[in-house]
C-alpha cells in the first residue's frame, strides 16, 4: 500500500498532523508537489495528482486535506482512465467553497467545481466547529460524493492551528477506514 498525501492551500507546514504522520508513522509515502502552492491551480494540482499516483510502487490509498480534499475529488471524477491502483480517499475538512470564509480570490479554478460520485471507497471526515466548513456543508458534499461522513467533534480545521500533534483520532479512523477495505496493511 502506497500513501499518497495531499496537503490543502500553501501545504502542510511541519507541525501539522500529514508532516507528522508522514515522518513518524508512514514514512513511505508519497506527498504530491504541485507548482502553485500559494495560488492553487486546479490543473496544477491534478497534475500533480497524476505524478505522484505514478510513482506509487503499489496500490494507492490518498491522504488529503482541506483544498486537497476538492483537488482529488475532481481528478478522481474527471480523469479518464482512472489509474485501477487507486483504491481509496481519506478526505480530512474540505472547505465549503461557498462559504463567506473560502479565499475565492486566492482559489479561482476552485470556486465552482462540480461535485459527483467518487466511486471508490473514500470517508469525508469533518470537525464540528470548522471556520471554513459546517457540518452541513460537509454533509453536502459528502453526499455529492456518495461517501459517509464521520464528524470528530470540535477540531477547527483539523490543521496546525488545532494542535493534534499526531492527531490520534485520524489514525485510528485512517486504521478502521484501512480495515473497512478489507486490506492486509502492515502499518
Amino acid at each position: 500500500m502506497t500513501f499518497v498525501i495531499v496537503p490543502g492551500l500553501d501545504g502542510s507546514d511541519e507541525h501539522h498532523w500529514q508532516s507528522i504522520w508522514q515522518t513518524a508513522w508512514l514514512p513511505d509515502a508519497i506527498r504530491f508537489e504541485p507548482t502553485s502552492w500559494t495560488a492553487p491551480d486546479l490543473d496544477d494540482w491534478c497534475q500533480a495528482i497524476t505524478t505522484a499516483v505514478a510513482k506509487a510502487t503499489s496500490p494507492v490509498t490518498f491522504i488529503t486535506h482541506s483544498l486537497g480534499c476538492h483537488a482529488l475529488a475532481h481528478w478522481l471524477t474527471t480523469t479518464a482512465p482512472r489509474p485501477t491502483s487507486v483504491r481509496g480517499a481519506f478526505l480530512v475538512a474540505p472547505p465549503d467553497p461557498t462559504a463567506p470564509t473560502f479565499p475565492a480570490d486566492r482559489l479561482p479554478t476552485f470556486t465552482s467545481l462540480p461535485t459527483a460520485p467518487i466511486n471508490l471507497p473514500a470517508v469525508l471526515i469533518a470537525s464540528d466547529n470548522d471556520p471554513y466548513c459546517t457540518v452541513n456543508a460537509a454533509a453536502r458534499l459528502a453526499t455529492a460524493w456518495s461517501i459517509p461522513l464521520i464528524t470528530t467533534g470540535p477540531q477547527g480545521h483539523i490543521n496546525s492551528a488545532s494542535n493534534l500533534n499526531t492527531w490520534p483520532l485520524g489514525q485510528s479512523l485512517l486504521t478502521a477506514f484501512l480495515a473497512g477495505q478489507s486490506l492486509n496493511i502492515h502499518l
